[in-house]
């Protein structure tokens, strides 16, 4: 499935002003809900992301087509990244290590503030690198081509 990448920069803005909110508050609760978003989008895909779902339903209709479509695979990764990090500050906002859920927060943040304001995915940037270096004979396949450095 191809999306469009406007929409992993919304959501991506989207998750960063929670985040903010998260380092504010040290909320473990709007940090789990977060979480949440972040695991809705990793197992079910991003077509029922609750960011993505309104990013469909009301900002790109009001946008033109998007010029390009990308791949699906490495923004589900990130996704799975992004729920990874945010278990780990929840559990160290509940459990009362709290600068544990201020580092992965914090962490967090500065993710989803880079894909937001540059269009620079770590996560996704993680699927590539993983990607190009995981042998092909262990199911993972090969690395997509226009993702290749030239030697």
């Amino acid at each position: 499935m191809k999306v469009d990448p406007r929409g992993q920069r919304f959501s991506a803005g989207l998750s960063a002003l929670v985040l903010v909110a998260v380092l504010i508050t040290s909320s473990p609760w709007l940090l789990a809900a977060q979480a949440a978003v972040f695991g809705i989008g990793a197992v079910f895909g991003l077509k029922y992301a609750p960011y993505g779902l309104i990013y469909r339903w009301l900002v790109r209709p009001r946008l033109g087509p998007p010029r390009e479509l990308e791949d699906e695979a490495p923004p589900r990764f990130s996704q799975w990244v992004g729920l990874v990090i945010s278990v780990i500050g929840v559990i160290g906002y509940a459990t009362g290590v709290t600068p544990l859920g201020i580092a992965a927060a914090a962490l967090a943040l500065a993710a989803a503030f880079l894909n937001a304001a540059f269009g620079l995915c770590l996560g996704c940037e993680m699927y590539v690198m993983i990607r190009r270096i995981w042998p092909a004979s262990r199911g993972v396949g090969q690395p997509e081509p226009d993702k290749e450095v030239p030697a």
